[in-house]
C-alpha cells in the first residue's frame, strides 16, 4: 500500500475499480487496492461517488491549502473504533498522574531523538550543545505538571534549533530563529512544511489502530480536532523531518529557487514541494532494523501506536522509540 501525492489541479474520480486523476496533462490511473492515503495539494475536485468508493476501501484523503499547510482530512468511518479504548484513553487523560507519565515519555522520546540527530553530525561545537541538552533531559522526570514539562521541552528544542547552523553548510539556508506564522526564511518554510506532513502521517496511522486521535496527553485535549498525532510526532520529527531537511540542503538538492515569497512569508513552491515530498516518501519507506526486525519508518509509527495502546490498557508500560543511529 502506498501514499499518493497530487500537486496539480484537476479531478479525481472513480473509473471501474480504479482511481483516476484527470488534469490538463491527461489521465493517470491507480488501482484502488494499492492506495492507503492521498495527499491533495492542488485544486482538486471530487464527488460523492468517489467518497463512497474510497470509504469502502478505507482510503484517507488529506487536504492542504495554497501554501502547503494542512487544512483537514476525510477519514472514512473508523472501522477499528473501540469504545473501550476511548474510555481508557479518557481515563489516562483525566488522571493527572497517568497523563503526566505519558506526556513525559513523549518529551523524553523527542528529546533523545533530537540528541541522536546532533550526534550523527557531531563536532566540537555540537558536543557542547548536546551536553546542555542532556542535562535538561535529566529534568524531565522531575517535572510535576504539563505546563512545566512543556516549558522544559521548549528549552530543549531551543538548544536543538541553535545547533542547526553547525550542521547546515549553505549560507543562504542558515537558521535565523524559529518563525512559524508565516515562516520568514527558507529553513523555517522547510520545517513548517515537514512538520505538517509528519502530523498528517501519524494521523493516518492512528486511524488504522483502536486509538482515538482526539485524545492527546502532552498537547491538551480541547476544541482542537486532533492532539494525539501531535504527541507522537514529537518522537519522529527529528529522525524523519529534520534529517531530511539537512540532507536536502547539504546535498544541494534544494535551494532558494525552490521557494516563493508571498503575503509576508516564504513558502516552498511547487518545484520545492515535489523535491521534499519525494525525500519524505523515500524516508517513510526506508527499511531499518529495530529489535532484530526489519521495518519501514511508516511501520515503525504504527508499532509505536500499538505500544501506546498496550500502555493504556495496562498490558505493558510504554517506552518511546529512540533512534539507534
Amino acid at each position: 500500500m502506498k501514499n499518493i501525492y497530487i500537486l496539480s489541479s484537476g479531478e479525481i474520480k472513480r473509473e471501474g475499480n480504479t482511481l483516476c486523476f484527470e488534469s490538463s496533462q491527461g489521465k493517470k490511473f491507480v488501482p484502488v487496492t494499492s492506495v492507503s492515503e492521498i495527499y491533495l495539494f492542488g485544486e482538486v475536485s471530487l464527488n460523492r461517488k468517489l467518497l463512497e468508493f474510497i470509504s469502502e476501501n478505507h482510503i484517507i484523503l488529506h487536504f492542504f491549502n495554497y501554501y502547503g499547510y494542512y487544512i483537514g482530512s476525510y477519514l472514512p468511518r473508523a472501522h477499528y473504533s473501540s469504545g473501550f479504548m476511548i474510555i481508557k484513553q479518557a481515563e489516562h487523560y483525566l488522571d493527572k498522574e497517568k497523563r503526566l507519565i505519558l506526556a513525559k515519555k513523549f518529551v523524553y522520546g523527542g528529546a533523545m531523538n533530537m540528541i541522536k540527530v546532533l550526534k550523527y553530525y557531531e563536532n566540537d561545537e555540537l558536543r557542547k550543545k548536546i551536553e546542555a541538552m542532556e542535562e535538561k533531559v535529566k529534568l524531565i522526570d522531575s517535572s510535576n505538571s504539563i505546563d512545566s514539562l512543556m516549558a522544559l521541552e521548549a528549552n530543549i528544542r531551543e538548544d536543538y534549533y541553535s545547533a542547526f547552523n553547525d550542521i547546515i553548510n549553505v549560507d543562504e539556508m542558515k537558521f535565523n530563529g524559529r518563525k512559524r506564522r508565516p515562516p520568514k526564511s527558507p529553513l523555517n518554510a522547510l520545517i513548517s512544511f515537514g512538520n505538517g506532513l509528519m502530523y498528517v502521517a501519524v494521523l493516518g496511522e492512528i486511524y488504522k489502530t483502536h486509538l482515538d486521535p482526539r485524545i492527546g496527553y502532552l498537547h491538551s485535549t480541547n476544541f482542537r480536532k486532533f492532539t494525539l498525532n501531535l504527541d507522537v510526532s514529537e518522537i519522529f520529527k527529528p529522525v524523519i523531518i529534520d534529517r531530511n531537511i539537512f540532507a536536502l540542503i547539504n546535498r544541494l538538492e534544494i535551494n532558494t529557487s525552490d521557494f516563493s515569497e508571498e503575503d509576508g512569508g516564504i513558502y516552498l513552491n511547487e518545484k520545492g514541494r515535489i523535491k521534499f515530498l519525494k525525500q519524505f516518501n523515500d524516508r517513510m519507506n526506508q527499511t531499518i532494523t529495530v529489535e532484530r526486525r526489519k521495518v519501514t519508518y511508516q511501520m515503525l509509527i504504527r508499532r509505536e501506536l500499538y505500544k501506546i495502546e498496550k500502555h493504556i490498557i495496562g498490558e505493558k508500560e510504554y517506552s518511546p522509540y529512540i533512534s539507534q543511529w
